[in-house]
């Protein structure tokens, strides 16, 4: 059972994005299909998982603070990532991509795994209820910031004042998933057992989302644009090494005593740049090659440099 959890970080990550890939460089696959992947993915995948999630997940007040720290570990580092570094950049396009990277963070896939090879199916655990509000969070706030810096930029070419409506920022086909959270929510709250065929078809599901998700990614991956943009990121290692986790840490501290518990969520704090910042930047025409820079950067300094050493405290007996 560990090597097939092992072994999903081959099949559902770095195969799809390595397809996608293959597929832009032989010419196999149409701009125009990319897109249709990113739109799907959205609309109906994340719509679909997110409604047989929320459908069962654990609603107790104990574990309520979970979702919550999911929801400022998105929050928190946008906003430092927009008042203290953002401002490098000449346009909002750029500015914009940057905010996206901080953002979103890569919880659910390597957060998952990691927590999993240190903490087993506890620490997997921990992280999935940290996780279940990302699909949320990426369409309810990181699509509407997107949005905003997508008008604000063209406003400033139109030398026009910018006007946005709650319609146009929140009301569009990309945030339907907060429909199928809802939908959930009020099944489970009304009493309506997932059917356990349900259950088998979300762990197909899930496999499947992965390379929706994950392919198109692969496809608009362009490492010679993206090197122009590594040292302009490099601030995007401090902001998710070193200031958010240490923020985060005196946090858990103070609600927290479990070890597993506060290992995993310290582990979550430091997770690199999430591949959704690529998917959301390409949906609102943001500079992707900005969002790639910041994936690419801080998710191999996260595996070649950060969870070993991590991985070496906790396993040597490390205090946290």
């Amino acid at each position: 059972m560990d090597w097939e959890r092992i072994l999903l970080v081959f099949t559902d990550i770095l195969l799809p994005l390595a397809a996608g890939y293959l597929l832009k460089i032989h010419n196999l696959m149409p701009q125009k299909a990319c897109d249709w992947l990113i739109r799907f993915n959205v609309v109906v995948m994340v719509t679909v998982l997110t409604l047989m999630s929320f459908w069962v997940l654990p609603l107790s007040a104990q574990l309520l603070w979970l979702p919550l720290i999911g929801v400022l570990i998105t929050a928190v580092p946008g906003v430092i990532g927009a008042r203290c570094f953002a401002g490098q950049f000449d346009n909002e396009l750029d500015r914009g991509a940057y905010v996206i990277s901080a953002m979103l963070s890569n919880i659910g896939t390597i957060g998952g795994l990691c927590a999993f090879i240190l903490y087993g199916e506890e620490g997997f655990a921990y992280v999935q209820l940290v996780a279940a509000p990302q699909n949320i969070l990426m369409v309810a706030a990181a699509f509407p910031m997107a949005k905003y810096y997508y008008e604000k930029h063209h406003a400033a070419k139109r030398k026009a004042k910018l006007q946005l409506s709650f319609r146009e920022m929140f009301i569009t086909w990309n945030q339907v998933g907060i429909l199928g959270m809802a939908a959930g929510i009020l099944l489970q709250v009304f009493g309506v057992s997932r059917p356990p065929a349900l259950g088998v078809l979300f762990h197909n599901l899930v496999h499947v989302l992965a390379w929706v998700s994950l392919l198109p990614v692969g496809f608009l991956i362009d490492f010679g644009r993206a090197r122009f943009y590594y040292r302009k990121v490099i601030s995007m290692l401090w902001l998710r090494f070193v200031i958010v986790p240490v923020l985060f840490y005196l946090l858990f501290k103070l609600l927290f005593t479990d070890k597993v518990l506060l290992g995993s969520l310290l582990l979550l704090a430091a997770t690199p740049a999430a591949i959704n910042s690529v998917i959301t930047a390409q949906l609102y025409k943001l500079n992707v090659d900005i969002t790639i820079a910041s994936f690419l950067l801080t998710t191999v300094v996260f595996v070649l440099v950060v969870f070993p050493l991590f991985f070496f405290y906790i396993h040597f007996g490390g205090r946290l």
